[in-house]
């Protein structure tokens, strides 16, 4: 009964958040009819239209009502995300929902209920991270608004999470994060590179650049520690020297972060990751995003436009679990084999006319 009891508690701040959003939003012509909407506001929220029309005439994104409202919110994020992992694994545990299926986070509209709640699973001795969370997709069941959470994000980053975001309304198997999250993270390459070659400027291309490379850098030093955490719980030891081993891995990832922090020239966007005593919950989901980027690429620049990679996509959505992912990882195959030549660049396919 209290199982079921913290359960309902959970749905219906679920629903009364979901709820608050849509209530909040306002149809972005009125607010570009607002004379009292601050005048960048204004610029922004047109600047999200003109992206917005960019996904469905070049991308094949859905032409649906999504982004098309805007809600200003009190809050620097929409909801947080809880993620956590047993003590010595970087298995998350995962909940599952009705329409989501089964993830490997439990989200809160508010930052104390996330906080509450990682603290009980800290209390139950697993590893526990809470991160903020900017935008997140209704799969196309609902009308997703644009937030006050990304608005003023760069034109070249704004662009990236519509882009992902609606990717998720053209394919999403339940259960299966990692596809998802590959999927949606090549559209999103894809489509902010085209936009810029379009629509950009010098300082846009080279600042994405920048900011891609950087990425492309953080995300292989968590992928490197990632697995020397993974041979360390696999190897046949103690949980003493298990817990020591974890110690040791995640100080040394927090200094070769200081290193690499101070080739950027002192670049701290990724400060904010190491807010909290680092654990296994914050390398947990590393392999979602990243697993299936190769394969998913190399899916894309075989079919050239966007169009035929949805459909082909589709197609690796209605195979079974163990096939699809053998299917992808036969795709990202060369550029696994090439992977010591730096990231692959993101393809660039033809747009859709």
């Amino acid at each position: 009964m209290l199982a079921g009891c913290a359960q309902f508690k959970y749905y219906m701040q679920a629903a009364q958040g979901q709820y608050a959003l849509w209530s909040d939003a306002r149809p972005i012509e009125d607010w570009l009819g607002d004379p009292s909407t601050d005048p960048q506001l204004k610029a922004r929220l047109e600047k999200a239209l003109r992206i917005r029309r960019f996904a469905v005439h070049h991308l094949g994104l859905p032409d649906n009502a999504s982004y098309k409202n805007y809600a200003a919110l009190s809050r620097p994020f929409v909801l947080w995300n809880v993620v956590a992992t047993p003590e010595l694994s970087l298995r998350p545990i995962k909940w599952c929902f009705p329409i989501a299926g089964c993830v490997s986070y439990r989200g809160y509209y508010s930052k104390e209920d996330a906080l509450a709640y990682a603290a009980e699973l800290r209390a139950e001795g697993d590893d526990v991270q809470v991160g903020g969370v900017p935008a997140y997709s209704t799969l196309g069941w609902f009308s997703d608004p644009l937030l006050s959470t990304f608005i003023n994000y760069s034109d070249a980053e704004l662009a990236r999470m519509i882009f992902h975001e609606l990717a998720h309304q053209v394919v999403y198997v339940q259960g299966d994060s990692q596809f998802n999250e590959g999927f949606a993270t090549t559209v999103e390459e894809a489509g902010v590179q085209l936009w810029l070659d379009l629509y950009g400027n010098d300082a846009m291309r080279e600042g994405y650049a920048r900011y891609h490379a950087r990425r492309e850098e953080f995300l292989a030093l968590l992928v490197r520690h990632r697995a020397a955490l993974a041979a360390n719980y696999a190897r046949h030891a103690s949980t003493h020297h298990k817990r020591e081993e974890k110690a040791r891995i995640f100080a040394a990832l927090k200094a070769d972060y200081l290193k690499l922090k101070e080739s950027w020239g002192g670049y701290a966007g990724y400060d904010r990751w190491f807010a909290e005593p680092l654990n296994n919950a914050h390398l947990s989901a590393v392999a979602t995003y990243q697993e299936d980027l190769p394969g998913f690429r190399a899916l894309l620049a075989q079919e050239k436009n966007f169009p035929r990679f949805y459909a082909a996509v589709q197609s690796l959505a209605n195979m079974a679990l163990a096939q699809r992912q053998q299917r992808l990882q036969w795709l990202g195959r060369p550029a696994m084999l090439n992977a010591g030549n730096g990231p692959t660049p993101a393809p660039v396919p033809e747009a859709v006319h």
